[in-house]
Parts: C-alpha cells; structure tokens; sequence
C-alpha cells in the first residue's frame, strides 16, 4: 500500500534533501553535536514529515497550510546552514 504523499516529487525531494543534511552536517564539529546539528537535522526532517502529513486526507487548504509549515523548516534549515559557515 503506498500513501498519496510518496507519489509526490516534492516529498520525495524532501526526503533526499534530508539525507544530503544528515551526512552533511556529519562532518560539523562535534561541539555542535547537541545545538547545530541536531537543530539542522530536525528542520530538514520537519519539511518532509509536514509535506506528508498534510497530504493525508486533507483539504487543499489544510495541505497548503503544511506546505507553508515546511518551507518554514526549509528556511530554519538554510539559516543554520548561514550558521554553519
């Protein structure tokens, strides 16, 4: 059985864009283990859970509220990755 949402290529993207965060943020210095990485992880993990979640029996306008939620983590994301620098 596949859900609506893995047939969508923004979640799928999502999904891979999570996986170039986590080994990404691999080679951060270990100090940031508890602060910037775990945040980095979490925020990019966050836009592709709220991509699905909202396509679960939603209307379109509660599917658009959770788009709006994951861009939100999308800018959390590049904001730690300013951070990072």
């Amino acid at each position: 059985m596949k859900f609506k949402f893995e047939k969508l290529t923004i979640w799928q993207k999502a999904m891979d864009f999570g996986e170039e965060i986590f080994e990404m943020s691999s080679g951060f210095p270990k100090e940031e283990k508890y602060n910037l990485i775990s945040q980095i992880r979490k925020a990019s993990d966050s836009i592709a859970l709220n991509i699905s979640e909202g396509s679960i029996g939603q209307s379109n306008p509660e599917f658009k509220r959770f788009l709006g939620f994951a861009i939100r983590s999308l800018a959390e994301v590049v904001t730690c990755l300013h951070k990072s620098k």
